[in-house]
């Protein structure tokens, strides 16, 4: 096996080197935010600033219904299962429903009201933009105003057959999404 060995004079270096590499590849967790890509429906109004940025990773639950004017059967949306990650893949904490809430795992949560949602795309659930409630408990979710959701993959209602002899049958799509919170400035 073979060694090595640093002379000296270029610790320091290597030292520098490793710490520069180690702040890279943290880099995404700290990365400014941006909406100027998004629709205008889904932007946070101004004077509000991001607050903490997760990605939610799980599931959604779609049950076979008969559909509200009767001519059929359609997969309806239930509910959504999923863990809140930061952006290193820690879990943060959990976004369940009905109803919509978003927990934090130092005990604080929120729950909101749909402003808006705009299509991403086939096979993705939309991006949406949320007003939340007031939060419960102290710690992260506290004063969280609004809540996106972009960068959406799958979570759209299942291909399979929704009928009669399917009425009542739930099926789970996986997903991924960020969810993006927002605070008054």
């Amino acid at each position: 096996m073979l060694a090595f060995t640093a002379p000296r004079h270029a610790i320091p270096a290597l030292t520098m080197l490793g710490a520069a590499l180690l702040l890279s590849a943290c880099a995404p967790m700290n990365a400014r935010y941006s909406q100027e890509q998004l629709p205008n429906a889904v932007k946070v109004p101004d004077g509000h600033q991001v607050a903490m940025q997760t990605v939610g990773v799980g599931k959604i639950a779609y049950e076979c219904k008969a559909k509200k004017d009767m001519t059929g059967h359609e997969w309806v949306f239930v509910g959504p299962d999923a863990a809140l990650n930061d952006r290193s893949g820690m879990q943060v904490g959990t976004y369940v429903g009905p109803p919509a809430t978003w927990a934090n795992l130092d005990g604080s949560k929120v729950m909101a009201t749909q402003m808006a949602v705009v299509p991403a795309g086939a096979g993705n659930i939309p991006y949406q933009l949320v007003k939340a409630n007031p939060a419960t408990g102290n710690g992260a979710m506290q004063g969280v105003s609004y809540i996106q959701r972009v960068a959406t993959s799958g979570g759209v209602a299942p291909s399979s057959p929704c009928g009669m002899e399917s009425i009542g049958a739930k099926q789970w799509v996986p997903y991924q999404a960020d969810y993006i919170f927002w605070k008054a400035a």
